[in-house]
């Protein structure tokens, strides 16, 4: 499986969609390399004091509304946990190929 394939996808399919920002972009690239370094699960179960540190922000607040964002616009699926104990999950949609 070419890891750089859920990448590329994403850049193609965002390409024309003015609502997505490099924060967006940013969190999207953490979530994928925690992905990658968890053996490619789906969904991951994280915190987002994990992806924070990946992608070098610092705001919780911006952290849950890109993510939320990201899951509105249909790029990941969102389930958060309101469990400080238990991360959320974010599933990534799967290739056909």
């Amino acid at each position: 499986m070419d890891r750089l394939y859920y990448l590329s996808d994403f850049f193609e399919a965002i390409g024309t969609d003015a609502r997505i920002s490099i924060t967006h972009i940013g969190i999207y690239a953490a979530l994928l390399q925690y992905r990658i370094q968890n053996g490619f699960a789906n969904p991951i179960q994280v915190f987002s004091h994990e992806i924070l540190s990946i992608a070098k922000l610092s705001s919780a607040i911006t952290y849950h509304k890109c993510v939320r964002e990201l899951s509105e616009y249909g790029y990941i699926r969102y389930e958060p946990s309101f469990n400080r104990m238990k991360g959320s999950k974010i599933y990534f949609a799967e290739r056909s190929d």
